[in-house]
């Protein structure tokens, strides 16, 4: 398909009461990434303890997630008027 949009990628981290939750920008924005590499840089660069004990320690508290994008779900899309 010549019109699909490149993959796109976000984090998120793992709270204490074990809750996913984006990460922002420091303007409060969900940070979007166009490459897993660079997504996975950011992670390590914010959360580098985290990432690291997840080596050792075997639970999973940061991850970086493709966006899927459709008519219902994320990004809101203006609505046709």
């Amino acid at each position: 398909m010549a019109d699909q949009k490149p993959t796109r990628f976000k984090i998120e981290v793992q709270d204490d009461a074990g809750v996913w939750r984006d990460v922002l920008d420091e303007n409060g924005k969900i940070l979007v990434f166009d490459d897993e590499g660079a997504a996975r840089a950011a992670l390590y660069e914010r959360y580098p303890i985290l990432v690291q004990m997840e080596k050792y320690a075997g639970g999973k508290r940061t991850r970086v997630i493709r966006i899927l994008e459709d008519e219902d779900d994320w990004p809101q899309r203006p609505r046709a008027t």
